[in-house]
């Protein structure tokens, strides 16, 4: 929280529940000094890294693809990735992107490899444009090694998308999960995040090391795999034996 911004809540200080509902509305957690404040290199800034497969990869599919199926309609995008023609080491989605479930990180990284070229003729040119930065901008950031040029254009591309966002809310394209209502607002937290790539790179270098691929990964051979091999009763001690078992072959 910032001087302003504290000023501008008008609470009793002694009312507890009062100041932080006032914040609240501001989108504040009302903690202006926190007990870590004095410790070195203990600012969750510096240690909390962006990370590529929840921060980048799922922003595309909860929100680019969901504005790419209203901008250019369900039936038409599914039918165009319907007859891409079949790639080696690509997913082929030969029923479309709508209705699919429980979506990988592969997947959403397919998704992107065709998703401009897709909405290109499709969707108004101020989308096609935002969508393409956003697109800039994940590649760019996925870099093994990044200098100084490389930060501008990444911050290039994302003024570009600012430039061009309220095209999607003036197609009314950005819409709630649920209700489908159309939103006015940008209140993304995960696009938000991508505000702190740059510094963040800058303070850590490449945040493709701190990728969570090889701990997702995990969970299906520790547990999915294991699970397959039980009874579906008292999971924990059958998953434990069977790894157990595997790590003695």
């Amino acid at each position: 929280m910032t001087l302003s911004q504290l000023s501008s809540i008008n609470c009793d200080p002694l009312d507890i529940e009062g100041y932080f509902n006032a914040c609240a509305a501001f989108r504040l957690s009302g903690v202006a000094q926190p007990f870590w404040r004095d410790w070195p290199l203990a600012d969750p800034h510096l240690f909390l890294t962006p990370e590529s497969l929840h921060h980048w990869h799922r922003e595309f599919y909860d929100h680019d693809v969901k504005w790419c199926l209203a901008a250019v309609g369900e039936q038409e995008l599914d039918f165009r990735f319907s007859v891409l023609q079949p790639l080696t080491t690509f997913r082929r989605f030969h029923c479309g992107i709508s209705k699919l479930k429980q979506v990988t990180g592969r997947a959403q990284r397919d998704m992107q490899c065709y998703i401009v070229a897709l909405i290109a003729d499709a969707a108004p040119h101020g989308i096609v444009i935002a969508i393409r930065a956003l697109m800039d901008f994940r590649y760019l950031s996925q870099a093994t090694t990044i200098n100084q040029e490389h930060c501008q254009k990444i911050l290039g591309a994302l003024v570009e998308f600012h430039k061009h966002k309220q095209d999607i809310i003036a197609c009314g394209t950005r819409r709630g999960a649920k209700s489908k209502q159309v939103l006015d607002n940008w209140h993304i937290p995960k696009l938000e995040l991508m505000q702190s790539v740059v510094p963040s790179i800058r303070q850590v270098g490449s945040l493709l090391q701190w990728s969570a691929d090889t701990t997702e990964h995990a969970h299906i051979t520790l547990i999915k795999d294991p699970a397959d091999s039980t009874n579906n009763i008292n999971y924990d001690a059958q998953i434990c034996r069977f790894l157990d078992r595997q790590e003695k072959c």
